[in-house]
Parts: structure tokens; C-alpha cells; sequence
């Protein structure tokens, strides 16, 4: 067998294999790269609600929490609370937190809700797993290496890696160092 075909054959299957795990990888990166500008795993909300004057503020703990459910239709079951203030009780639902200020009657409820899609991504790119998904990612990156390097001499001619592939490659080089240079 020629060693072009035989390239196209590998460059071909391997990357039909590695399709999927390349628009999870893509997808997940494209995420993570803007942690700083937002949760790419949770969506969170703030809500600003007001304490109504008929609720009793100086019940016992457990009765002003039922009392603070059932007015904002909290319907979860508390899983924690606490006084970080003498003014201030936390309660701690499944993916919410209500904050409630008993002096200005002023509370905050915090939903936080998954992101379909990116979480689970995001779970695989960052590897949390672990164990034999370890493996997969590993032959995942050397499947990745295989395709850069059979794409490199799947044409030929002046639009192959001997003519202008070589600028673009040498580019493809040049760009990942000029950016540690300038940041590293």
C-alpha cells in the first residue's frame, strides 16, 4: 500500500472516531476560556425580596424559616441554616440560598441551575472522572497528534506541506510561541 493512501486511510478513520470527542473538547474549551466572565457550569440568579411586616422576625429559627418558605414558595427542604449575623439568618435549599436580612427585612434568594450541555463537558475536558476516562482523553490527545501530523502530507504540490502548507504549518508553530513570548 502507497504511503499517501495509507495516510488518508488513518487520517480519515481516526478522525471519524475522534469527532465527537473533538466538538466536546471544542466545546468545553470555548467555556472554560471565559471563567472569568461567567459560571460556565451553573447559571445563577439573585433575586431581592422583601421580608412582608406580618412575618415575625423574632420566631424561633426553624419556624421563621418554614414561615420565609412558604412566603417566597420555597418548596425544597432545608438542608442547613445559620446566623452569620445577629441580623442575618442563611438558609440552604438544594441549588438555593436565601440570605434574609431580619433588620431591613430585606432577603436575597440565589437560584443556581446547571448548564445543560457545557457542565457535562466540562466535566469530561476537565477530567473529572478520572480512572479510564484518563485513558480515553490520553488516546483522545495522541489521536489529535496522529491527524495534525497525516494532514500535514495528505496533498501534494504547491498546496501541499512542500509548497504553501509549509508556511501555514510554520505559522501554526509561530503563533502558540509569539503568545508565550508576549505572556509567559
Amino acid at each position: 500500500m502507497k504511503f499517501r493512501k495509507l495516510i488518508r486511510i488513518l487520517h480519515r478513520d481516526i478522525g471519524y472516531v475522534a469527532f465527537g470527542l473533538t466538538i466536546i473538547y471544542s466545546i468545553s474549551g470555548i467555556a472554560v476560556n471565559h471563567v472569568d466572565d461567567w459560571n460556565p457550569n451553573y447559571s445563577i440568579t439573585k433575586d431581592t425580596l422583601i421580608i412582608p411586616s406580618e412575618i415575625d422576625v423574632k420566631k424561633p429559627k426553624k419556624e421563621l424559616i418554614k414561615n420565609l418558605s412558604e412566603i417566597f414558595q420555597i418548596k425544597d427542604s432545608v438542608k442547613s441554616f445559620f446566623k452569620s449575623s445577629p441580623f442575618t439568618i442563611d438558609v440552604f435549599f438544594n441549588k438555593k440560598t436565601l440570605s434574609a436580612n431580619l433588620k431591613t427585612r430585606v432577603a436575597i434568594l440565589e437560584r443556581v441551575e446547571n448548564r445543560p450541555i457545557l457542565r457535562e463537558s466540562n466535566f469530561l475536558h476537565l477530567n473529572n472522572p478520572k480512572k479510564i476516562w484518563t485513558w480515553v482523553a490520553d488516546i483522545f490527545a495522541l489521536s489529535l497528534i496522529l491527524l495534525a501530523a497525516t494532514g500535514l502530507f495528505m496533498v501534494k504540490g504547491k498546496k501541499g506541506i512542500k509548497g504553501r502548507g509549509k508556511w501555514l504549518t510554520l505559522l501554526g508553530i509561530i503563533i502558540p510561541l509569539f503568545f508565550l513570548y508576549l505572556y509567559f
